[in-house]
């Protein structure tokens, strides 16, 4: 044990339990103490010294202890608006869809705009629902519906008709609205073409705002997560600018989180807003919340065709399809940017899912150390759903964190009806390489992307583990099994990877002596049982600099 300074008793002492530290120069322990909210030892029966009469002394009885999750890509404000609204996101069936929006519309019949979200693709043929079958629920009023990965949005006809959308209306250059044989908008608009109706949305006041917010974060709080990146600081689509609510909870005392905003980059403009994301970062950054990255959406997804791919996407009769994905910034601009932006010490946080747009993500981070040199960065790529084989030694090469959404690696009905025939087999087979990356030397960060899928970070380690969903049935085959990761590199990437990419492993991300008490109790250690059941496990308590922020009931 590391001998604490004599400064008395600690405040807190939890013991009797493993200890995971994620430290590598000591792994395991069963007592930590705290004091000012900081970590002032970690070992065995020695640490109960520090316990005095006024220490809180927790009996971790056989539980586990970790560091506190971190989630390196998710969208709070979103979320925790989006469950105070029409909220779609815990089924994936059509007809329940269509009751809850009718539901919905009837118990709030002042609410001039019916908007929420969270709807699955695999709800519906194609992954396209139609403006009619909400008009059989909503005719009077417009409806504004993102599905759960935020790349597409299900209108009714009134939303067509405030938009002004018809069959004459052009597709926006980085989107698609969909359309009948005849040229009339369906109701399902992607990418881009989700603005066209999203600006019309009137905007949530700035006390719905910041409701939303902290109604999320007891929700990660409530899911062991400690900190997290904001991966969209800005206005974008529909979704408002979270910075004030961030700002307000800042104020009042509320945000209990270590928070890094992702500034969102307006692929619509070029260079000249270097300048006002330099002096927004300065504005933002005070106390817990630091603006100090850029998010650059390089792609789309893949269920719509719209992710970035190096070759087409395939029709489906599996001939090869004339679509290879949309590129939202042109590389050559791209590696421009990342340059100026590198240079002016940001951090870049890429969106980047088909193999193209990884590629060049790649790409504009080796254009930026070639011009700036080895900065400490910390360029991060999230999603990463298919990595062309060439490019998996680049991430160490150029220090380029892989920014795993570790939920999506598994066999649903969203990817093996909608992605997996459209890729092809080799294309198919390179999907969300974990293993790969890791005996590739790549450092592993990992997010939720919630509201796109789950906050809980141990279902996402459960399927980092298993490549297996846990709700899938019995007998579901795991998802290119080769690359599996162990348990104990899923967590570090959920603690100590995110830390880094985060720029808080100074900090936080471990457990050791000198860092922030952000610490989770689990209610078993899952080390101890088999990996199918990783995904059973629940957080029992999480601490934030010692502070108890959660308590399960």
């Amino acid at each position: 044990m590391s001998h604490p300074p004599a400064q008395g008793p600690a405040d807190l002492v939890l013991t009797g339990g493993p200890v995971h530290t994620v430290d590598p120069a000591r792994s395991r322990a069963t007592s930590v103490a705290v004091r000012g909210g900081r970590i002032v030892a970690v070992g065995h029966d020695e640490v109960r010294e520090l316990t005095g009469p006024r220490t809180e002394v927790v009996d971790l009885a056989g539980k586990l202890l970790l560091p506190g999750f971190q989630d390196a890509h998710v969208h709070p404000m979103g979320a925790g608006l989006e469950l105070g609204q029409c909220h779609l996101g815990d089924t994936a069936d059509a007809d329940a869809y269509l009751r809850r929006i009718g539901t919905y519309a009837k118990e709030h019949p002042d609410v001039g705009w019916i908007t929420g979200g969270g709807w699955s693709l695999e709800a519906f043929p194609g992954g396209s629902p139609t403006a009619a079958a909400l008009d059989a629920v909503v005719p009077d009023r417009p409806v504004f519906l993102p599905n759960r990965d935020h790349h597409g949005a299900w209108v009714n006809s009134r939303a067509l008709e405030r938009a002004g959308i018809d069959a004459r209306t052009p597709d926006p250059v980085d989107g698609r609205i969909e359309r009948d044989a005849a040229g009339n908008p369906t109701g399902m608009l992607q990418e881009g073409a989700v603005h066209l109706v999203g600006r019309l949305v009137p905007d949530p006041t700035p006390e719905e705002q910041l409701a939303g917010l902290l109604r999320a974060q007891a929700v990660l709080h409530s899911h062991g997560v400690t900190a997290w990146q904001d991966a969209i600081v800005g206005t974008y689509a529909n979704l408002a600018d979270p910075a004030p609510a961030y700002l307000t909870a800042l104020d009042r005392g509320l945000l209990t989180a270590r928070v890094v905003g992702a500034l969102w980059w307006d692929r619509e403009r070029g260079a000249e807003q270097i300048a006002e994301l330099v002096a927004r970062r300065e504005e933002l950054s005070r106390d817990r919340f630091r603006a100090g990255t850029v998010k650059i959406m390089q792609d789309g997804i893949a269920e719509n065709h719209t992710a970035a791919m190096l070759s087409p996407y395939l029709t489906g009769c599996g001939c090869t399809s004339d679509n290879s994905g949309i590129s939202f910034v042109e590389p050559g601009e791209l590696r421009k940017y990342v340059t100026e932006l590198d240079a002016h010490g940001f951090q870049v946080h890429f969106h980047a899912l088909g193999d193209r747009a990884v590629r060049e993500a790649l790409d504009a981070v080796e254009s930026a150390r070639t011009a700036n040199g080895r900065r400490d960065s910390r360029h991060h790529l999230a999603h990463l759903q298919v990595v062309h084989p060439d490019d998996l030694p680049r991430f160490r090469a150029l220090g380029a964190s892989a920014n795993l959404q570790m939920l999506w690696a598994a066999h649903e009905p969203q990817m093996d009806e909608l992605t997996l025939p459209f890729l092809g087999a080799e294309r198919g087979a390179w999907q969300y390489p974990f293993g790969d990356l890791l005996r590739a030397g790549a450092t592993l960060a990992a997010g939720s992307d919630w509201p796109v899928s789950s906050p809980d970070p141990l279902q996402a380690i459960h399927v980092a583990v298993n490549r297996v969903s846990p709700e899938a049935p019995e007998g579901t085959p795991a998802f290119f099994p080769e690359q599996r990761v162990d348990l104990g590199t899923a967590i570090a990437a959920y603690t100590a990877g995110s830390a880094y990419v985060n720029h808080l492993d100074g900090t936080t991300g471990s457990i050791a002596v000198g860092k922030a008490a952000d610490l989770v109790v689990l209610d078993r250690d899952p080390f101890t049982g088999p990996p199918e059941e990783i995904a059973a496990t629940r957080v029992l308590e999480t601490f934030v600099d010692g502070r108890r922020v959660h308590t399960a009931t």
